[in-house]
């Protein structure tokens, strides 16, 4: 009988449909993990395609490519290195499953299907896959490994089975996105499994961005008695390997690495700066550009770019017209020189000319209002598309989740571009994640230490700049409540009566929720952005835009 036992956790970062490339990646964590002695390597749900594969994991092609990965990669294991576990699609009497594969003695050992398929928030594997049989453990070498896929490990169901047909470990491949304030969830979660079964658990997860989900890794291994032997660092690529010992009470995995959990701040700006770096690289831009305004919201993507993707590849653009103040035109030159990247100015003034000539008979007898105003942020956006188009960087667009809520923003203007990372984050979160900011250098950034967003765009009020002397809060209440009101109707979907018993005004929810609704339109044309909420626009929630509910009806 064995009693000693290595498992390689291989936490790394797939390319969606690249099945060549992440085959490459897994055998070089393969022979990685051989070097260290390992008996078995886990690798996360559905690597050998990237997870979630949508749609694309329905094509017969992608299917059979899969396939023919998954055998070469089992020929492999002739060589008595380590066995293999890994996720991948398998079609089986013409049903398409999630599959995790047992490659070892130079064959597909087994396969073990997903039970538990998520159809929810960001997940529709509904759609795409047929759920599995209530699975028994694998025997690897001796030991009964029981390999519940990422959701099953959510309800009691497969891990009881799993345990009660004689499994003594359990591996969980996971592709498990990040939220703030999710790592609990999760931890409370493995411990609840690990009590009921009497078994040790290990939680594998993928690291990476997949258009605007993002995975943090923060993979661990909680023993039977409750206790956490190894928890590795978030965001990073990594290959471990545990050592395992069976005692009287089990299978105990040896003390470890334990990563100390992040801070919501700390791991937001991780997020942001992932969700950015992979989207950019993995669809091959050569940088981004944005518009430097002057003002927070595009301070802080400026240098969550800098920090994801390096100085040299963010261009910055101030696009100034007759109503941008000095104020704004050094702060965001102090901005750029603090984080090292290009700026330059490119003033729309002949641009908005040339358009009010235009208009003159077409506008004749009307007042100046938002139309004019909406002119000069498409004249911006414009300007940008240039830029990109000429030079080849992505547009950074630079909206927050508070201003997208409520329509705050101008379709074709300020809301274009190919990526957002600041989509999913409300307007106070950007003002803490600006001052954290300037206190920290993330891990892993490629930006400068210390200060790069002058305190005076932090501190002064908030302005579009699109008229004289205007400012957010005249077409919007103060960024605290909104948010909070926000809070209520987006993330909590609480009712009229419910917000306006937190002590907000009936008429400012009403006004809020009216505008929320209205903007549908707008949201289902903005670009992709890292999601850090439960709540996320596009991904997780979901309304119609022709919509006549309104819950605030009496006010």
């Amino acid at each position: 009988m064995t009693d000693r036992f290595r498992i390689a956790l291989a936490q790394l970062n797939p390319l969606m449909g690249d099945i060549a490339g992440n085959l490459r990646k897994a055998r070089a964590a393969r022979a990685e993990a051989a070097t260290g002695g390992a008996d078995l390597i886990l690798f996360s749900e559905l690597f050998i395609v990237g997870y979630p594969p949508e749609d694309l994991v329905l094509k017969p092609a992608l299917q059979d490519d899969a396939r023919e990965a998954i055998e070469k990669f089992a020929a492999d294991t002739a060589d008595g290195g380590p066995a293999v576990l890994i996720g991948t699609p398998w079609v089986q009497d013409g049903k398409l499953y999630n599959s995790c594969a047992l490659l070892d003695g130079g064959r597909i050992a087994g396969m073990t299907f997903k039970v538990d398929l998520p159809n929810y928030g960001v997940f529709d594997e509904k759609r795409v896959f047929v759920p599995g049989p209530l699975p028994g453990p694998f025997n690897v070498r001796g030991v009964r490994i029981g390999v519940p896929v990422c959701e099953d490990i959510w309800t009691p169901e497969i891990v009881e089975c799993l345990s009660e047909t004689g499994g003594e470990i359990l591996l969980v491949p996971n592709g498990s996105p990040f939220e703030a304030g999710k790592e609990d969830v999760r931890l409370n979660l493995i411990v609840a499994r690990v009590k009921e079964s009497g078994l040790p658990l290990v939680y594998l997860n993928q690291v990476g961005g997949q258009d605007e989900i993002v995975f943090d890794g923060a993979s661990l291994v909680c023993n039977a008695d409750g206790r956490l032997a190894l928890a590795l660092p978030a965001w990073e690529e990594k290959v471990v390997v545990t050592e395992w010992t069976r005692g009287p009470k089990g299978w105990v995995c040896a003390l470890g690495e334990i990563v100390k959990e992040e801070d919501r701040s700390t791991s937001i700006y991780h997020a942001m700066m992932l969700g950015l770096r992979d989207y950019v690289n993995k669809n091959r831009f050569s940088g981004v550009v944005l518009g430097l305004s002057g003002g927070i919201d595009s301070a802080l993507s400026a240098a969550v770019a800098v920090d994801a993707l390096g100085a040299e590849r963010v261009r910055c653009v101030m696009l100034p017209s007759r109503y941008t103040s000095k104020e704004s035109l050094d702060d965001a030159e102090a901005c750029a020189r603090l984080l090292g990247c290009k700026y330059e100015t490119v003033p729309i003034e002949g641009a908005v000319d040339a358009f009010t000539v235009a208009l003159r008979e077409t506008f004749a007898g009307k007042n100046a209002d938002t139309t004019e105003e909406n002119i000069q942020s498409r004249i911006r956006g414009l300007i940008l598309m240039a830029i990109s188009n000429k030079f080849g960087p992505m547009v950074l667009t630079t909206g927050n989740k508070s201003e997208m809520s409520v329509g705050y923003a101008t379709l074709y203007g300020d809301m274009c571009g190919g990526y957002n990372v600041l989509k999913d984050v409300y307007k106070t979160e950007v003002f803490r994640l600006s001052h954290w900011r300037n206190a920290h250098h993330p891990r892993g950034a490629l930006g400068p230490k210390g200060r790069v967003i002058p305190e005076r765009i932090i501190t002064k009020p908030p302005s579009a700049e699109l008229r004289d002397n205007q400012k957010d809060q005249d077409s919007l209440p103060p960024y605290d409540i909104l948010d909070g009101i926000l809070e209520c109707l987006v993330e909590n979907e609480m009712t009229f009566e419910a917000t306006c018993a937190k002590g907000y005004a009936p008429a400012t929810v009403k006004r809020v929720e009216q505008l929320l609704y209205t903007s549908e339109y707008k949201r289902r044309q903005a670009p992709p952005g890292v999601k850090i909420t439960a709540k996320n626009f596009g991904r997780d929630r979901r309304y119609p835009i022709t919509n006549a509910f309104r819950d605030a009806r009496d006010v």
